[in-house]
C-alpha cells in the first residue's frame, strides 16, 4: 500500500512540476485583436468608427473578426455581407490580416447567434441552413487574400452561452465542408483554463485557446483569479505539439472586466475589480512568459468606449505600445 501511494506521489510531483514550473519561454509575439460589431453596437458606440480607429490610431495588424449569422441572414435565404465586406475591405487596404470567425456560434453573448427565423427550427434542421450558410460564406470570402485563416464556431466544446445543442459530429462536417471549400487553415478554440485542447487540435489545423487572469464566477457568486503560472500554458501547448504536431495561439487574451453583469450595465467601480490599467499590463506580461506565438486581445471596444464616453484612454493608450512590440 505504501508502495502505491510512493508511486501515485511521485506521478504527482513529476505532473505539477511539468505544469506549474519551469523556466520562462520567450519569442517573437503576434499581436491581434478581438472585434465585435454588436459588441460595439451594444456599448452605444459607432461601431464603424471603433473598427477603423484600431488600425488609424492603435495600428493593429492582426484582427479576429466575428461574423454572426443572424445579422447575415436575417431572411431565410437572403443574405446581407455589407457590413462584413466593409470589415475586410478597411482590414485589407490597412494591410492587416483577418481571423475570420464562421458558424453558428461566434463570440459575444448569448454566443449562439441564430436568426430569429430559425430558433424553432430541430437541431437537424438548423444543422442543414448552418451548412448552407457556411457554403455562402466560404464562396463569397475564399479569394480574399486578408483573410489569414478560418475559425470554425467558438468554443464549440465549452459549455458557456445560450445554445441549444452541442454536436462534435457536425463540427467535424463544418470543418470538412470549409476545407473543401478553401486550403487555408481552420482553427478551432477551446477554453485555456478548463480544457487539455486535444479535441480541437484533433478537429482543426490550429489550435485557439483563451487567457482569463480574474473573473466573476457564476457557480461561486465571487471572483476568482485563476491560479496558474505562465508555463500552464505553454506546456499544454508542448503537448499539442508534440502529438499533433500543431500549434497553440491565444485567441482570447482579457483585456476588459468580466464580473456578475454585462458591460453594459456594470458601475465603473465594479469592472475596476477585474480590469484596470496595472491589471492590464500585467496580463501583458503574463501572456510573454507563456511561450505562445500569438495573443488577440479581447476588448478593443471597451477599451475605445472608456476613451470616448468615460474619458479614461490610459488603456487605448497603452494597448499603443503593444501593437508597437
Amino acid at each position: 500500500m505504501r508502495k502505491i501511494v510512493l508511486i501515485f506521489l511521485i506521478l504527482f510531483l513529476i505532473i505539477f512540476s511539468y505544469f506549474f514550473l519551469g523556466p520562462e519561454s520567450k519569442k517573437d509575439i503576434l499581436w491581434g485583436v478581438n472585434f465585435s460589431q454588436k459588441h460595439a453596437k451594444d456599448l452605444g458606440l459607432e461601431w464603424k468608427e471603433v473598427y477603423s480607429a484600431l488600425f488609424s490610431d492603435l495600428g493593429v495588424k492582426n484582427i479576429k473578426v466575428a461574423s454572426y449569422w443572424d445579422l447575415i441572414e436575417k431572411e431565410e435565404g437572403t443574405y446581407n455581407f455589407e457590413d462584413l465586406d466593409w470589415q475586410l475591405q478597411v482590414a485589407k487596404d490597412n494591410e492587416a490580416n483577418v481571423l475570420l470567425v464562421v458558424g453558428m456560434k461566434s463570440p459575444r453573448w448569448p454566443e449562439c447567434h441564430v436568426p430569429e427565423w430559425a430558433k424553432g427550427f430541430t437541431k437537424e434542421e438548423q444543422q442543414s441552413k448552418i451548412m448552407d450558410f457556411i457554403n455562402v460564406f466560404i464562396e463569397r470570402y475564399k479569394d480574399n487574400k486578408e483573410i489569414s485563416m478560418w475559425q470554425v464556431e467558438n468554443e464549440p466544446f465549452f459549455p458557456f452561452g445560450e445554445c441549444k445543442w452541442v454536436d462534435e459530429e457536425f463540427l467535424e462536417k463544418e470543418v470538412d465542408l470549409v476545407k473543401s471549400l478553401d486550403d487555408r487553415k481552420v482553427m478551432i478554440s477551446d477554453s485555456g483554463e478548463g480544457s487539455f485542447w486535444f479535441k480541437a487540435a484533433s478537429t482543426g489545423d490550429i489550435v485557439g485557446t483563451t487567457m482569463y487572469r480574474k473573473v466573476w464566477v457564476w457557480q461561486f457568486a465571487r471572483y476568482v483569479t485563476y491560479p496558474l503560472p505562465p508555463v500552464f500554458y505553454g506546456r499544454k501547448a508542448n503537448l499539442i505539439d508534440l502529438f499533433f504536431d500543431k500549434e497553440v495561439m491565444c485567441v482570447e487574451l482579457q483585456a476588459e472586466p468580466w464580473g456578475p453583469e454585462l458591460l453594459y450595465t456594470s458601475p465603473l467601480d465594479e469592472q475596476e475589480k477585474t480590469m484596470s490599467l496595472e491589471r492590464f499590463k500585467e496580463n501583458i506580461e503574463y501572456a510573454k512568459k507563456t511561450g505562445l506565438g500569438g495573443f488577440y486581445l479581447w476588448g478593443s471596444e471597451w477599451w475605445y468606449w472608456m476613451k470616448e464616453k468615460q474619458g479614461q484612454g490610459q488603456i487605448w493608450e497603452e494597448a499603443k505600445n503593444v501593437f508597437k512590440q
